[in-house]
């Protein structure tokens, strides 16, 4: 990575109230010709305990903003943080350990272990990094989600929807400062994703965890406190309060 050093930034989350954050992040891909600006300095904070949807257009760079801001790829500038720690501050193993402590991943493929219960996926980064968790905490999530009477069974026996359950699950286990989804809701029916989009405000609004979510979906970026759109690797526009008509409205711009 090369983003800018710690000395010359100003404290991460310094309005206090940011789970994340980007600071004039900019990802450049090729060179001359060929060069692509995924991201063209991004300055951006998430709020502590509130849900943020992210959209726009295909290629607009809202999913390199998302795996920038989890530690998953790097930046050719700029910075970013989680809580009070710049990525770029870390060495690699003192990353892993920030993704599995204080971060949560929700994807659109599930990505369960196939031979272990439900149980054991939503606990798995918690035993992974040699921890038990906060029982108490634990078992408010899997009663959150619906999981209690299904604890035992596999991937294989449950329905998408409870698989994304079990994957929403072991995102809140470890308590994490902020969790990312990935079009969470891309493999589900429309009634089993408005359950999983549920889950997802109520963890925000019930358990205060804090949510930044990539959809292209207007119903589901609906469920969310603010959505920031992106084009051509810039903020375009932010709203606050959303509907679905309105961000549809919104995105139909993206044409013009």
């Amino acid at each position: 990575m090369t983003e800018a050093p710690m000395q010359t930034l100003p404290s991460p989350g310094a309005d206090s109230a940011a789970a994340a954050g980007a600071i004039d992040a900019t990802k450049v891909y090729g060179t001359g010709d060929s060069e692509v600006r995924a991201l063209d300095g991004v300055t951006v904070s998430f709020e502590t305990g509130r849900f943020t949807a992210i959209m726009g257009p295909s290629g607009s760079g809202k999913s390199t903003l998302m795996h920038s801001l989890a530690g998953l790829d790097g930046l050719t500038s700029g910075s970013v943080y989680i809580g009070t720690t710049y990525l770029a501050s870390l060495k690699d193993k003192e990353l892993t350990e920030l993704r599995r402590e204080k971060v949560g991943f929700i994807f659109q493929a599930y990505n369960l272990i196939p031979t272990l219960s439900a149980e054991e996926n939503i606990r798995l980064p918690l035993l992974l990094g040699g921890s038990k968790g906060d029982e108490a905490w634990i078992t408010r999530v899997i009663d959150t989600v619906g999981l209690r009477d299904r604890l035992k069974h596999r991937p294989s026996e449950l329905s998408g929807g409870q698989q994304q359950r079990v994957a929403v699950a072991r995102a809140l286990a470890s308590k994490p400062t902020i969790i990312f989804a990935d079009e969470p809701t891309g493999n589900l029916d429309s009634r089993t994703g408005a359950e999983i989009l549920d889950f997802m405000r109520r963890a925000v609004n019930e358990l205060g965890q804090t949510i930044v979510m990539v959809t292209h979906d207007p119903v589901a970026a609906s469920y969310a406190d603010r959505v920031i759109f992106l084009a051509d690797g810039k903020i375009v526009d932010e709203m606050a309060e959303p509907t679905a008509d309105k961000v549809l409205d919104r995105m139909k711009r993206f044409g013009e």
